[in-house]
């Protein structure tokens, strides 16, 4: 089994490519299928736009959210292509990890001219009393 640590890297070594081969100005469906593509091929577990439901007071809802890409199913993946990052992209990736139960996620805006500078990763700290996230 990978570490998340081996997982985390292989989507920024790809992303990384990716951006070096594209630029900055494609949609965020281009940026998100490329990296879907790569990751397979370095052998991940894959799956894109995985619906992630909430339950609420025994009401379960499937409507919401969806995440972008689920690697080895561990590591929730964000794509945006802005020209800004935006501190709700962010919660959003937080958000989805506590409803998940996982740990790690990525957040990549390949809009960004440096993809170094779009690339955060977000840590779930969940204690059931509060959330703290790892700084951008």
């Amino acid at each position: 089994m990978r570490s998340i640590n081996d997982i985390t890297d292989a989507v920024i070594a790809e992303s990384l490519r990716i951006h070096r081969r594209i630029g900055p100005g494609a949609f965020e469906a281009v940026y998100e299928e490329l990296l879907y593509v790569q990751l397979e091929k370095r052998g991940l577990l894959v799956q894109r736009q995985v619906v992630l439901p909430i339950e609420y007071e025994g009401t379960r809802v499937e409507l919401g959210y969806r995440l972008d890409l689920l690697v080895d199913k561990r590591v929730i993946v964000e794509v945006k292509s802005t020209e800004r990052p935006a501190v709700v992209h962010h919660r959003q990736l937080l958000t989805y990890l506590r409803l998940s139960g996982l740990q790690v996620g990525l957040l990549i805006n390949f809009g960004m001219d440096q993809l170094r500078q779009g690339i955060s990763r977000v840590v779930n700290h969940y204690d059931g009393d509060k959330v703290t996230q790892s700084p951008p």
